[in-house]
């Protein structure tokens, strides 16, 4: 019964210290436009820069 409470405690620790997922911008192969995500949008698309902290895609 210790080792549960243990491990319960260690999986909120390392849950408490996740990050939030970095942003990239992605440029449009058939248009040329950029867009910021957190994920891949999909065929057509190339990653261009990153990563970022924001969804703007911009550093500070």
């Amino acid at each position: 019964m210790k080792a549960w409470v243990i491990l319960a405690g260690l999986l909120l620790v390392f849950a408490a210290h996740a990050a939030p997922a970095p942003w990239y911008q992605w440029q449009s192969v058939a248009t040329g436009r950029f867009m910021c995500s957190q994920i891949d949008p999909g065929e057509g698309w190339v990653r261009h820069s990153g990563p970022y902290n924001n969804a703007g895609c911009r550093t500070w």
